[in-house]
């Protein structure tokens, strides 16, 4: 490759986007080999940037680690936020919506999904991942409020709502990740897939009913 070839290549980066990039290119090397193939070094050859390039953005694998959680969370309470906008105003078509939106994500991102959920590998004290998980939460949290949009429950029920709502369609969103649930999935009739059997489950647990 000539001078001009490489000086087109990189030009980006010259522009401050080699942290998006380092960042796009980490978030491949999660999703394609795993997060015990993605190091620093890992992320800065596949950018085709030197090996310290990286920590003059993350200091380290683990600022590299959070950062894109960071980023993670960011799409992910977006998704949520979306999806229950997309849904109207009734609360069971909402918090029903939010649980797929929460069950896609995890299927459409499953190592970055996991990553989010890696406390032992992130710093939760860097502000990107700090305000990411918040804006999480609240998404989370409006789906509750939509349940009890009179707010008459107590704090310990909203937070009791919040936190059934959470372990379930996260440890839906678990099993379908870790293909426990494809048996029961595959012997449903035709017209039912793993969104109708989310649907009944959240149904089931009065998740979002009156």
């Amino acid at each position: 490759m000539n001078h001009e070839a490489i000086d087109a290549a990189r030009r980006p980066y010259h522009h401050g986007d080699l942290k998006a990039a380092l960042l796009a290119e980490a978030e491949a090397i999660l999703e394609k080999q795993g997060i015990q193939a993605l190091t620093l070094r890992a992320a800065a050859r596949a950018a085709g940037v030197s090996h310290a390039a990286p920590k003059n953005h993350f200091g380290d694998l683990t600022g590299l680690l959070s950062e894109l959680a960071a980023l993670g969370f960011v799409r992910f309470g977006a998704a949520l936020a979306d999806a229950m906008a997309a849904a109207g105003d009734d609360p069971r078509r909402r918090i029903k919506a939010m649980g797929r939106g929460y069950v896609g994500f995890a299927i459409t991102h499953p190592g970055l999904f996991a990553l989010m959920f890696r406390s032992e590998v992130l710093d939760y004290d860097r502000p990107a991942l700090r305000d990411a998980t918040l804006a999480a939460r609240q998404a989370l949290a409006a789906a509750v409020r939509a349940r009890a949009p009179d707010m008459s429950a107590s704090p310990l029920q909203m937070a009791a709502q919040a936190a059934a709502l959470w372990s379930l369609v996260h440890g839906f969103a678990t099993l379908r990740l870790e293909g426990r649930l494809n048996g029961m999935i595959g012997s449903l009739p035709g017209s039912e897939t793993a969104d109708t059997l989310l649907d009944a489950v959240l149904a089931a647990v009065r998740v979002g009913s009156d």
